[in-house]
This record gives structure tokens, C-alpha cells and sequence, in this order.
């Protein structure tokens, strides 16, 4: 299937990225898939209750995405969050805290896990309703440009969300007041377990964004400095006054919609080919293959990676609970 590109050709070189931008790109992308995995081990073993909507395939769209972002910039996110939490700057003991419904939890151990976020560093609590995040985004896009400052606001959502009003909404009224928003479609061609070509008409989320005036570009969301140049572009356009822009992330999960979820409706096949483009080992082989970083120093960073999961989980294990009074706290309807 190809891919329709609106800014830079594959052709094309590539502005250079410094040598730490890099390894930090691969440390996050590391540190949410390894979080990924515990997280759903932890489950299984029934150690966590609930339910998780799963990151593992698309870290590198949250990252190439949140790298070029500042503190100060907010994002919304959906269902599927984790990633664009750690990505954005939360910890991960604040995380498993979250998931244990522990006080120190970044929204008090009241949120779980499809409803984490904290203002601190910019990442509204996600929303889990299709499509919810996009009019918010839209609404502290509205809120930066009429305060005159130079914030961007970052919608991520799956392209199941195209079809929800929402959607519209917020393309329309980005693009009728030029506001400072990218929207991250994260396309990773099923909505749940709908394949994207039954609930679309067009072929590309990004051929949406021509009937409301904005850019539109399809790039390889498996490909983290794809995702980095192309948000790189978009948000200097939003901090420019130039307006949104459509950026469709053509992705995969590799794991089921949700953790009840065995995704028997994919094609063994299609599985097999997409886990040939897992992002972490296509960025891993770049890494290795420009020399920036030799196959012992990535082994340092998965240890320096287990040794920050496996103490978050232990102080998160020992962390008190939110007190059952915290119920009635910061309700306001």
C-alpha cells in the first residue's frame, strides 16, 4: 500500500538530528514498550484490575511527536494513552501509582488507566469516549491564540474518530481561525476490530483535510524521524500563526483493541508483515548503522530501563491508596 506524502519525498535527505536527540528519542520508545509489556503481564497475573487499551507498535508517533514539544505545549489523548503519558513527560512511577489507585497516582489513583494524564506537563487527562479530545485540543488551541502566546495544542486519536463529529468540528473550526493545533491520527487500520476501509469513504485520513482548508500528509508512523519531521513542520507552522495541520500516522498495534481482546478478525499474515516494521527495531538498525550507538550501549539502556520499571513498581506497590473520602473530591457535576 503505498503511502502519499504531502511534505518531504522519501527521497529526500533529512535535516540532521543531534546524536543525544536521538538516543533520547530511542529511550522513550523503550521505556513505553517495556512499560507496555509489564503493564500487561502485571494484569494477567491479576495484580492490576480493570481494563488497558494498549500502546505496543506505536511508540514512535507518541514520541517523534511529544520530542519536538515543550513543557508548556498540552496534549489530549484517547483509550489508548499510556504512551503519550510517558512520552509527555510523566513518570513512571506515577503511572503505575494511577494503576494501582494509589494516592500518588498523577490523577490521585482516580483516573486508571484510560483516563490518565496531569496538567503539570501538559497532557489534559485522556479521554476515552472517540473522538472526545479533538473539540478540547481545539478549545486550548482557541485559549493560546486568544492569550497571544506561541503554545501548540496536539490532538492524538485513532481514524475510527474520523468518523465521529467531533472530528468535523474541530477540523473546522482550527482551520476557520487558524488556530495553533496538529491533529495526530494515529491510523492503525482497525477501529476496534472494523477495518478503517469499511467505515471510510476515502482511502486517507489525510485527504479529510483539503474540505476544511488545512495540510493534510499521510507518513510512516513506524518511523520516528518520519514522525519527528513532519510534527517538527507542523508545529512551527502552529507557532508561526499559520494554522492546524492533519498529520495521519499509518501504524500498527501489536496487540489486541483492548486486553479482553485476542484479534483473531487480523489476518495472521498481515501481522507477520507489520511486525517486520516494528518501529524499535527499524530505529534500533538506523542506530547501529550510522554508528550512533554501538549494540552494548542499547543493552546499558534496556538495563537502565528495567532498573527504572522495577523500582516505580515496587515504591507503586508500597504507595497508600486514595482514601475512599478523595471520592467526593474535585467532582463538579
Amino acid at each position: 500500500m503505498a503511502i502519499q506524502h504531502k511534505g518531504k519525498s522519501r527521497g529526500e535527505s533529512r535535516p540532521p538530528v543531534s546524536q543525544d536527540k536521538l538516543l533520547s528519542l530511542y529511550y522513550t520508545m523503550l521505556l513505553i514498550r517495556r512499560f507496555e509489556e509489564k503493564v500487561h503481564q502485571l494484569f494477567l497475573k491479576g495484580e492490576m484490575s480493570g481494563t488497558i487499551h494498549q500502546y505496543l507498535g506505536q511508540e514512535a508517533i507518541a514520541v517523534g511527536v511529544c520530542a519536538n514539544l515543550r513543557k508548556e505545549d498540552w496534549i489530549t489523548s484517547t483509550h489508548r494513552p499510556h504512551g503519550h503519558a510517558l512520552a509527555k513527560g510523566l513518570s513512571v512511577r506515577s503511572l503505575f501509582c494511577e494503576l494501582l489507585g494509589k494516592a500518588e497516582g498523577c490523577c490521585g489513583g482516580k483516573g486508571g488507566s484510560m483516563h490518565l494524564g496531569d496538567p503539570e506537563v501538559g497532557m489534559l487527562p485522556a479521554i476515552a469516549i472517540v473522538g472526545g479530545g479533538l473539540p478540547l485540543a481545539a478549545g486550548l488551541a482557541l485559549a493560546f491564540s486568544y492569550q497571544g502566546t506561541d503554545q501548540v495544542a496536539v490532538a492524538f486519536f485513532g481514524e475510527g474518530a474520523t468518523g465521529e463529529g467531533a472530528f468535523h468540528e474541530a477540523l473546522n473550526l482550527a482551520s476557520l481561525k487558524k488556530l495553533p493545533l496538529i491533529l495526530v491520527c494515529e491510523n492503525n487500520l482497525y477501529a476496534a476490530s472494523t477495518p478503517f476501509a469499511l467505515g471510510s469513504p476515502v482511502q486517507r485520513v489525510a485527504e479529510r483535510a483539503c474540505a476544511y482548508g488545512l495540510p493534510g500528509e499521510t507518513i510512516e508512523g513506524n518511523d520516528v524521524l518520519s514522525v519527528y519531521q513532519a510534527s517538527q513542520r507542523a508545529i512551527k507552522r502552529a507557532r508561526g500563526g499559520e494554522g492546524p495541520t492533519l498529520l495521519e500516522c499509518l501504524t500498527y498495534r501489536f496487540c489486541g483493541h483492548s486486553r479482553s481482546d485476542p484479534a483473531h478478525y487480523r489476518p495472521k499474515e498481515e501481522l507477520e508483515a507489520w511486525k517486520k516494521k516494528d518501529p524499535l527495531l527499524l530505529f534500533q538498525n538506523h542506530l547501529l548503522k550510522q554508528k550512533i550507538a554501538t549494540q552494548k550501549e542499547l543493552e546499558v539502556t534496556e538495563e537502565k530501563i528495567q532498573e527504572e520499571l522495577k523500582e516505580a513498581w515496587a515504591y507503586a506497590q508500597a504507595a497508600p491508596l486514595a482514601p475512599l473520602k478523595s471520592a467526593w473530591e474535585d467532582v463538579y457535576a
